[in-house]
């Protein structure tokens, strides 16, 4: 097929192919559960543990606004008239995303998680700018923005790291190491089928592969620029 075009409202929902239906529910759904993963990662452990009292009322700020974010994913699904309100008490075990199971035990995690895994949301949430599901567009603006603040106090707390000592160097280089792989996995496997599909139906704008590329591109000097080393983008290799 060509690729699409149309902007669909949820009155056409239903009559759409069921493969738009199903590619589309599950796009909303797994984005909804990514929205609410991160606050179940570290909203018990970092909210009122954050350095300082300014940093704690940033972890919260942050985990208000993702859970706002997965709010409103909810709500895009409720105008379709599906109920996947059982996200927001399924178990870290069950995330639909790896990186969201994964533990953060110290705040280096927490600074890492929002430069790099944010990031990552960013680029998953672009996927949906002109969505031909129309009302993604009132939505996305706002949420955009706010991600782009978690990203940036992600990455002023890792400076704060490097320059507070070689310890503070030392566990933010542990964290990169860490999130940076995870981030990339996020991005799926190159050459999905699946996300073929997306791009034709205009729910995506990009393979897995180019989005990932172009994450590298942007987020490998920021690493270097904080004075830190990039990690081998060989780990894991589940994304290949």
């Amino acid at each position: 097929m060509t690729q699409f075009n149309d902007r669909i409202e949820p009155k056409d929902f239903a009559k759409m192919p069921k493969e738009y239906q199903s590619l589309l529910t599950r796009l909303l759904t797994i984005q909804a559960d990514c929205e609410i993963g991160g606050p179940h990662i570290y909203v018990d452990h970092w909210t009122l543990r954050a350095p300082t009292v300014d940093d704690q009322w940033r972890v919260a700020k942050i985990a208000m606004e993702e859970i706002d974010h997965c709010r409103k994913f909810l709500r895009m699904l409720g105008l379709l008239e599906i109920d996947r309100s059982d996200i927001l008490t399924r178990p870290r075990s069950k995330r639909e995303v790896d990186a969201f199971k994964e533990d953060m035990p110290h705040w280096a995690d927490f600074a890492a998680f929002g430069m790099l895994i944010d990031k990552v949301g960013e680029y998953q949430l672009e996927e949906m700018t002109s969505s031909s599901y129309r009302p993604v567009e009132d939505y996305l603006p706002q949420i955009l923005r706010e991600e782009k603040g978690h990203i940036s106090y992600g990455q002023q707390q890792l400076e704060k790291l490097v320059k507070s000592g070689d310890e503070g160097r030392a566990a933010a280089q542990a964290a990169i190491d860490k999130w940076y792989i995870v981030g990339l996995d996020m991005f799926g496997t190159s050459g999905s089928s699946r996300t073929e599909r997306y791009i034709e139906w205009g729910l995506k704008r990009r393979t897995n592969e180019e989005a990932r590329r172009q994450y590298i591109a942007e987020v490998d000097p920021q690493i270097e620029a904080l004075g830190l080393v990039i990690p081998d983008k060989l780990q894991g290799r589940k994304y290949l």
